[in-house]
Order: C-alpha cells, then sequence, then structure tokens
C-alpha cells in the first residue's frame, strides 16, 4: 500500500515476541499504519478548556492548502478585528461523516464525533489588535468545514468555511475511440462557489487540468482498458467526488497468455520458532510439487547494504532427520546447516523450484533509502551475500521488498522518484540476465497513491517480474471500521477507499505500460478482522481488532476456516460473521476465481504470503496452482 498523509497497511503474525527475536512484521503494508500513528496524538490531546473570548473581537478564515487525493493540507487563519488584545483563541468546526484531522501543527486539535476544535497552544494564543496567527492539519476524506465558530462567535472570515464541494461532474463518456486515442466528455459539475477547472486521471494517474468539459487523449495501446477519472475543483480549491469510465480501445485480442505461470510462495526465516513451521512442511503438505519460486523471507538492509536476517535460522539451526526434507540429521560440523541447507535439500527434491533472496519487507525496508544514494555499492554487497559460496546453490537470485519507495510505509523515503527504478538497475547490471530479479511492490490504486510516487514503469525494464501486494487494503487499524475486505480483487458500492483494490492497481500498472506478463497478483493465505461487529455484510462499525493467535486483528486461514467459516462474499472474496468478530479472507472458491481473473488478463501469476497459514494438506496452494493450469 503512500500518500502525503499515509496509510499504514501490514503487520504481521509471525513467532510471538517473547519467543522469538524482533524481526521484520511484514504483513502491515500499504498504505494505513500512517494514518494510526498520526491519529494518535489527535486522540491524546487535551480537550478544550477556559472561557471563549468576545466574539465580535476575532475572525477565522479557512484554506486548503493542497489536495492529493486521498488526503488534503487544511489552514486556519485567526485574526484579531477587535481593539483589545487577545489572550486566547479557539476555533470550532463541523466535518462531514467520513473526514477528519489525522495530524496537526501550531495548535491542540481535538474532536467529539464530527466536531473539531483547535486551541492555541502556550507560544501564539497573545493576538494584538490586527495581528493575526494560523495553524494548520492533514486530513483524510472529501468533505469542507461547516458551522465555524471563533472564540464561540461566527468566524465571518473572508473565505467562508461552510462551502460546500463540488458535486461530480455528470454524463462521463467516452467517444471519437480509436487504436491509440479518445475524447473524453462530461457535463458540468455545480458548486454554490463557481468551479475552476476539472482534474483528468488515466489509471490513478493526472493526466490533465482542464477549465472545459472535454479531453482529448492520445499515446494509447491497442486492446487495452483504461480506467478514467474526472473530478471538480471549485474556485477555494475543493474537490468533489469523481465521475468514472472504463473504455477499451480496438484492435486488440485477449491478452496473450505469458507462458508457464507464477506460482510462488513466501517462506519466511522466523516461522521455525513459533509457529513451527519448516522447508518440510513444504513436502508433507503436497504444496512443493504444486509451486514454481518460493521467496526467502528476509534478508535485512542496513548500512545501505544486504546484511543476513536471522544467521541462526538461516544457516545455524541444527535438523534431526524427521525434522529433514531427506530424512538425514545435520551433524555438529557440517559446512551449512539451518534453512538454507533444508531448500538445498528440497531443491534436490523438487528440481524446478526456484528460490529467491527477498530483502527488506516492512520492517527492514528503512535501510533503502541510504542504498539508494549508492545503488551500485548496494548491488555489490547483495550480490556477494547471495552469491556466498556457502549457499550459492541455494538462490536463484534476489528480489526486493522496499516499502515503499520516495513513500511512506513504516518510515517515510525521501530518496526520490527515480530511486527504485536506480536500484533495481544496479541489481540487474550486477546479477547479470542468469539470475532473477524481482520486487514486490504496492497495490495503491488511488490517485496519486504510492505507485504514482515512484518510477515503477522505469524500474520494470530491469525486472523479471513485479509481485503486486494486493491484499492489506483494509483492516483493523481502523479499530472502529468500516468492516471491509482485506483483499478486494474489484471495486464495490461502499469500498472506504477508491483504488483499494487488485484490478484498480492492475490498471494503473498497465496503464503506466508494464505489461501483465510482468505482473503476479498476491493472495494472503489469512485473514483481517473486527470484533464488536453487529453488522453481517461489510461497512459495520466496531470496536476493535478480533483477537488472533500471534496479533490481534489478523488470523491464518488454517484456523479461520474452521472457528469463523465464510458466510459471504464480495468483490471476489470472502467474509465471515461469528459472535461479534467480522473476517475477510481467501477460500479456495475466492482463489478460483482470482485465478481466473488474473488469466483473463493476461498476468504472469500469482503469489501468496505465506505458507505457513495455508492447511497442513495446503488446500490454497493447491487452488493457486489449480487455477493457473
Amino acid at each position: 500500500m503512500s500518500q502525503s498523509a499515509p496509510r499504514p497497511r501490514r503487520t504481521y503474525g509471525g513467532a510471538p515476541l517473547s519467543t522469538a527475536p524482533p524481526r521484520r512484521v511484514r504483513l502491515f503494508r500499504r498504505v494505513a499504519a500512517a494514518v494510526a500513528c498520526l491519529s494518535l496524538p489527535i486522540a491524546g490531546l487535551v480537550a478544550l478548556a477556559g472561557p471563549a473570548e468576545a466574539a465580535a473581537s476575532a475572525t477565522a478564515t479557512y484554506t486548503k492548502v493542497s489536495d492529493w487525493g486521498t488526503g488534503f493540507e487544511g489552514k486556519w487563519t485567526v485574526k484579531n478585528t477587535g481593539t483589545t488584545t487577545l489572550t486566547s483563541w479557539t476555533v470550532e468546526w463541523d466535518y462531514p461523516a467520513g473526514t477528519s484531522v489525522t495530524s496537526a501543527w501550531d495548535a491542540t486539535v481535538t474532536s467529539s464525533g464530527t466536531h473539531w476544535t483547535g486551541k492555541n497552544v502556550g507560544w501564539n494564543g497573545t493576538l494584538s489588535p490586527g495581528a493575526s496567527i494560523s495553524f494548520g492539519f492533514n486530513g483524510a476524506g472529501p468533505g469542507a468545514p461547516s458551522g465555524c465558530k471563533v472564540n464561540g462567535g461566527a468566524c465571518d472570515g473572508t473565505t467562508q468555511p461552510g462551502d460546500n464541494p463540488p458535486s461530480a461532474p455528470g454524463n462521463l463518456a467516452a467517444s471519437n475511440v480509436g487504436e491509440t486515442g479518445l475524447t473524453l466528455s462530461w457535463s458540468a459539475a455545480t458548486d454554490d462557489k463557481g468551479i475552476k477547472n476539472y482534474d483528468v486521471y488515466r489509471g490513478g494517474a493526472k493526466i490533465a487540468t482542464v477549465t472545459g468539459t472535454s479531453y482529448g487523449d492520445s499515446g494509447l495501446t491497442k486492446g487495452t482498458t483504461y480506467a478514467y477519472s474526472v473530478t471538480a475543483r471549485d474556485t477555494i480549491d475543493q474537490t468533489g467526488p469523481a465521475a468514472t469510465l472504463s473504455v477499451t480501445t480496438p484492435g486488440g485480442t485477449t491478452p496473450p497468455d505469458p507462458g508457464d505461470k507464477i506460482k510462488l510462495g513466501y517462506f519466511t526465516e522466523w516461522g521455525v520458532y513459533g509457529r513451527n513451521y519448516h522447508v518440510k512442511n513444504l513436502v508433507t503438505s503436497g504444496s512443493a510439487a504444486k509451486i514454481t519460486h518460493i521467496n526467502y523471507a528476509f534478508g535485512n538492509v542496513t548500512g545501505g547494504k544486504c546484511t543476513i536476517g536471522d544467521a541462526y535460522a538461516d544457516y545455524d539451526k541444527a535438523y534431526t532427520a524427521d525434522q529433514s526434507v531427506d530424512g538425514v540429521a545435520d551433524n555438529w560440523d557440517q559446512p551449512l546447516r539451518g534453512n538454507f541447507n533444508q531448500l538445498r535439500k528440497l531443491k534436490a527434491k523438487y528440481p524446478h523450484i526456484k528460490i529467491l533472496w527477498s530483502f527488506g519487507g516492512w520492517t527492514w525496508s528503512g535501510g533503502f533509502g541510504q542504498a539508494a544514494a549508492n545503488p551500485a555499492a548496494f548491488a555489490d554487497s547483495c550480490y556477494g551475500l547471495v552469491e556466498d559460496p556457502r549457499w550459492a546453490d541455494v538462490f536463484d537470485g534476489i528480489d526486493i521488498d522496499w516499502e515503499y519507495p520516495n513513500a511512506c510505509g513504516l518510515s517515510c523515503d525521501t530518496s526520490g522518484a527515480a530511486s527504485f527504478k536506480n536500484l533495481m538497475s544496479a541489481l540487474r547490471t550486477k546479477f547479470g540476465g542468469s539470475n532473477l530479479v524481482t520486487a514486490a511492490i504496492s497495490a495503491d490504486g488511488s490517485n496519486g497513491g504510492k505507485l504514482d510516487l515512484a518510477d515503477y514503469a522505469g524500474a520494470a525494464q530491469s525486472v523479471d517480474f513485479y509481485n503486486v501486494m494486493t491484499y492489506d487494503f483494509f483492516g483493523a487499524w481502523d479499530a472502529k471500521g468500516p468492516t471491509a475486505p482485506h483483499s478486494p480483487l474489484t471495486s464495490y458500492t461502499g469500498i472506504p477507499i477508491a483504488g483499494f483494490n487488485s484490478e484498480a492497481a492492475v490498471t494503473k500498472l498497465k496503464g503506466k505500460g508494464i505489461p501483465g506478463s510482468k505482473l503476479n497478483l498476491g493472495i494472503g493465505f489469512y485473514g483481517r478482522g473486527w470484533t464488536g461487529v453487529t453488522q453481517a455484510t461489510p461497512g459495520g462499525t466496531a470496536t476493535g481488532p478480533a483477537a488472533g493467535t500471534y496479533e490481534q486483528g489478523i488470523e491464518d486461514y488454517k484456523v479461520l476456516k474452521n472457528t469463523c467459516p465464510s458466510t459471504g462474499t464480495v468483490a471476489g472474496t470472502a467474509y465471515a460473521k461469528c459472535g461479534s468478530n467480522w473476517w475477510s479472507y481467501d477460500t479456495p472458491a475466492t482463489i478460483a476465481g482470482k485465478m481466473t481473473w488474473a488469466k483473463q488478463q493476461g498476468l504472469k501469476g500469482a503469489f501468496f504470503w505465506e505458507f505457513s497459514g495455508d492447511t497442513t494438506n495446503g488446500e490454497l496452494a493447491n487452488a493457486i496452482h489449480t487455477g493457473l493450469q
């Protein structure tokens, strides 16, 4: 999954903290943790206190400073219009449901439901006659402030804070549709202050701003489906809801089959601890015979270099005969033990499997910014580690899991839009054509989201394929809901965030010129859930995350299929209501539907996170295998 006001997306239910060393917690991805982090200070700030100043002595003016589609920056300016000095000020306003403040500066901001209050901090409460002070905030949602009061009276500013955002443009349509171009047209939006212009998006990326009600797009590819949206902007730069349209240019055919399908699973090094999941489980479950690739997660990225993640699990842990893939116990003095040696034995038994060493992940992506400062040195370090003579025969290449280039994940990267392309290019140069070079990437298909912040199209020239992380769109990091499937294949009525679905992500990547033959669809072998839920269908409220075996809000499929069986489907995935808990997850049936869709889109294949969430007989891995045949 970031935006300027980023939204965290993945934590991982790995080994219990008491039994395993700290490590990369992969599952908390795309788009959601940053908003959660920003929200905490807001909730914890002190409540409004003290008497209001005389209403006639001040005014407040609201300005929307910027808008990036999924968030915005707002500013209030308070002016002393009286003849005596103000010793404090308080601004109050209302937001419609779905719009909120996520962080603020130069004021103490609190809320009660949809009512928001901004109060001066210690150093900026005193305003002499005629003086002004401003405070700012980041927000989420499309709404505009209303019902403004300053020190108890009407704000009376020159820019009316009660202004409503414009309506959606009407009747969006395409004409003159050719193989390489078309004309979009729409009827005018309405707004009480007047329409300033319209923003036109293709595949989630803004391609034009126009003052009229039409736009001619060119440079398209024949036989390709494009997702368009148009939003209106009023005279104070508020944007309204989007009008959307999908158009397929003529002249093409069904996307070509890219050949042998990728069926890739992640194996986590920490799974050998609390989860008691080992390489041999790939054999006993039958999954080894049904996959083509394994990503070994994770190597660390520190000091601008690739480094070992967990030396004990990687190459030191000794296996007894009954735990070993080939039934042969490790000796105390053999040169290689641990997961690496077991993977070597697995390849001997299943020579068709390719194994890549994956570096980074949610916890260990913070080092990529330094790596991007010297991509060649980073690539040299990675090559030296992957091709270490002790285990060079185990690995067939390298996978990069950078969450996220030039965007926010656990931390925010500011290395620039070209950094990811430069890094992947250096890796390809160093590893050459005989090794695989791949990457796990965001699936944020929203306008101005993560996929628009780095040069994924340029980097695609250096990779064999991308693993598009089409899961963790929604989860109980939004503790009160709304409940929503964490891995929707398509959009649906009521989806909390536009563009947070697999179809939007794939459409956006194709729109950037990345062929389907370089894209793998992501599947989660786990569910995400809330508790305190009364509504059976998506969109209900909650009181917090549901309990999980290793972590709140997340549970393996192998557990959920028995403890909370599916009660419905939405947007190509399943959900379940059991007691007051509400979960969403994929089942063999929904995976079958997703694999059919992946083939229709001409995708290279599918991948999943991760093996230990499956049943002992590997029914989800089998569903991917069967669905891609």
